[in-house]
């Protein structure tokens, strides 16, 4: 554990710094996950993760439940339109207690948040909000032409001065070499394991969804326990309104009554 000044000057303790993401580049395999409210950061937590990332809209709720895990604020392209947007929106991030952010927005974007000494994570490969540029959801780098082009992307980012990147759904082989190739610390979503850190999505490792993507695995069943609630859920409505109905609700068990002498005084009074 490291201790740490945050951004808004509290000391503070983080299982991995900056240096140390950098430091493990090629040398140790991290692992980063999803989180968006306090249970899910308490469960990254409690699992062991090294990392964690999520909506920059969400960083207080998820310090509420982790303290101490590296947390990546995703400043969405949607929310943050102009520089000044994603500016102010990486320092109330990183104000309310994360540690980076990321962001899909162009090199220039990226440069300005690096000058400003914010650790940057860049999203390069299957970007699915620009993914109408390439003809729709699919794997970049699939031809040599392709995959170089991504590579002088990777190192556009790296002169921009991002640390890192989400690397998504780019050929395993293709994003090794990369990686080799680059000081971008490679954050592999559906790209392999031959990056740096091993990511996916939280609800993909557990299995809350009807589907997952090709790239995940679940490692668990959680829609099917949430549909079991829902199921358990109406049943024990119905059950309520037949009771209440048939006057088995509320029972002696639930109800309060005074004694028949207070009644008795009580209707006088009435």
């Amino acid at each position: 554990m490291k201790n740490i000044y945050t951004w808004a000057a509290n000391p503070a303790k983080r299982t991995v710094t900056v240096g140390d993401i950098i430091e493990a580049k090629g040398k140790k395999i991290l692992t980063q996950v999803t989180a968006n409210n306090s249970l899910e950061a308490k469960a990254a937590e409690e699992a062991g993760f090294d990392m964690i990332i999520g909506s920059a809209s969400n960083v207080k709720k998820v310090r509420e439940g982790s303290k101490t895990l590296f947390y990546t604020a995703a400043l969405e392209l949607h929310n943050y339109p102009t520089a000044e947007d994603v500016l102010r929106g990486a320092f109330k991030a990183l104000e309310n207690g994360a540690d980076a952010v990321m962001t899909a927005r162009s090199m220039d974007v990226v440069s300005m948040l690096a000058k400003e000494d914010v650790p940057v994570m860049g999203h390069l490969g299957l970007v699915p909000r620009k993914s109408t540029w390439i003809g729709g959801l699919r794997a970049v780098g699939k031809t040599a032409d392709e995959a170089y082009e991504l590579f002088k992307k990777f190192k556009r980012l790296e002169d921009a001065g991002a640390f890192s990147a989400e690397c998504e759904v780019i050929p395993e082989n293709i994003m090794g070499e990369i990686s080799k190739r680059t000081k971008i610390v490679t954050v592999s979503l559906g790209s392999g394991k031959k990056a740096d850190v091993m990511y996916l999505f939280m609800n993909d490792i557990c299995g809350e969804q009807e589907k997952s993507p090709r790239h995940a695995k679940a490692y668990t069943n959680l829609k099917k326990m949430k549909d079991e609630i829902e199921v358990e859920r109406v049943k024990a409505l119905k059950a309520f309104i037949k009771d209440s109905l048939e006057g088995k609700f509320p029972g002696p068990e639930n109800s309060v009554n005074v004694s028949e002498e207070i009644l008795e005084n009580f209707k006088k009074k009435l």
